[in-house]
């Protein structure tokens, strides 16, 4: 029998430890979506940057030997759950467009926003204009509130250049950033976001851009994900399918906004071309959500979008669930309609408006999110061998996330089993 493994990190104590364990070869779904492995006075101890000890204190004792440099943190009173996973955001932009909730106030929709060029297409200019200083210098602020309320692992689209010049400075921030910021963060090839101004009489023109420049200098500048925005008034289920096909065939797996204003076919898509995540999905069909079930395909929800939209419905959770489709929720972080960096938030959101449980909740931010931008082997849970990307909560259980919406619980976050926040919460 192997004796203890030496620990730098030490939690213990926990009122609460959610360890999401059991879901990283598949993510949680059917019987198991709500199961999140809660203990109770749960211990965790991290080697290496690794957990090595997870369960009961006096388990965890035995297996992880403490040493005189050991980090030791009394979480009494507190829960310790896996850092969060946003699956979906546009971080590295350019610019806000507060000056558009006045124009939905009035009663115009995205789409009319968008038509007016607003939209992204007001954010493509300023990101266009801005150097790869000032775009990281913005994105750096923005990746630090993520870090404050619990966030260890972004995906980063890019899509606000929708020029191949623009995009890799995008990708060039997400290069720089992933090696100077503590979060995690995967890359999005998104440059079929809208079409540009420049193309908007022969938008099949830029479809072609984007396959034969865009996507071979994307997959070459670290792009893991290829996405698109399927939907009316922005790119077909054809353009769309070509889109994928060819980021596929560079080596970027596909991703798709899909049914977010109207039933566009997107969900189907997505499950035709073996998608990783189709998100939005507000306006998905019935057969589009069991077609994604059936595929085995993430749904990635974004209910901060619908209530800053002021849209008149929200994606259909239950539905999803009850079908066993895989749930992950994220920020949307964005300049025009989700202007927030806050998991907790989202997670209060899908209890309140979409209709999930607590436990759904944090596991579709955690473990499942963590699949749908392919980190389920490394992160997502708190299991033995995976990175030690840990949250110490000021509250007493997961149930106080939703319960206190609006407000930051985090009082620590740990990356890689290195202290890298500590705030005092004061609730």
């Amino acid at each position: 029998m192997n004796g203890p493994v030496a620990c730098d990190l030490l939690i213990h104590s926990s009122s609460e430890l959610v360890t999401v364990a059991g879901g990283t070869q598949r993510p949680k779904r059917g019987r198991g979506r709500g199961d999140t492995g809660v203990m109770e006075r749960g211990a965790v101890a991290g080697g290496g940057g690794r957990i090595v000890a997870v369960g009961g204190p006096d388990g965890v004792r035995r297996r992880a030997a403490v040493g005189r440099d050991t980090v030791v943190i009394d979480a009494s009173g507190k829960t310790v759950l896996p850092g969060f996973v946003d699956p979906h955001t546009h971080v590295v932009h350019a610019g806000s467009r507060e000056f558009e909730l006045g124009m939905r106030l009035a009663g115009r929709s995205y789409m009319d926003i968008l038509a007016a060029g607003g939209g992204i297409l007001h954010t493509v200019k300023a990101t266009r204009a801005a150097s790869l200083d000032e775009l990281a210098a913005q994105t750096r602020r923005r990746l630090d509130v993520m870090l404050a309320h619990g966030t260890t692992t972004v995906e980063s689209k890019t899509g606000y250049g929708l020029n191949t010049e623009t995009e890799l400075k995008q990708l060039a921030v997400n290069r720089r950033l992933a090696a100077e910021h503590p979060i995690r963060i995967v890359s999005t090839f998104m440059g079929a976001h809208a079409v540009p101004p420049e193309y908007r009489d022969d938008p099949d023109a830029f479809v072609q851009l984007v396959i034969d420049e865009m996507i071979p200098a994307a997959a070459g500048a670290g792009a893991e994900f290829c996405d698109v925005f399927c939907e009316r008034g922005v790119f077909t289920v054809e353009q769309s399918r070509r889109i994928l096909e060819a980021g596929l065939a560079a080596g970027m797996r596909p991703k798709i906004h899909a049914d977010e204003i109207v039933p566009f076919g997107g969900a189907e898509l997505a499950a035709e071309v073996g998608a990783v995540s189709a998100d939005h999905l507000v306006h998905a069909s019935s057969e589009g959500i069991r077609r994604l079930a059936e595929a085995g395909v993430v749904a990635v929800l974004l209910p901060a979008t619908t209530l800053f939209l002021m849209g008149e419905k929200f994606a259909p959770a239950r539905e999803m669930i009850e079908a066993g489709v895989p749930v992950a929720l994220a920020t949307d972080c964005n300049p025009g309609s989700s202007p927030t960096e806050s998991m907790q938030y989202v997670i209060a959101l899908a209890c309140t408006a979409l209709g999930m449980t607590p436990a759904e909740a944090v596991a579709a931010a955690t473990i499942n999110a963590a699949h749908a931008v392919g980190r389920a082997h490394e992160t997502g849970s708190l299991e033995v061998g995976k990175l030690a990307d840990i949250i110490v909560l000021d509250a007493p259980n997961h149930q106080f996330i939703p319960y206190k919406p609006g407000i930051n619980l985090v009082e620590r976050v740990i990356i890689g089993g290195e202290i890298v926040l500590e705030r005092s919460v004061g609730r």
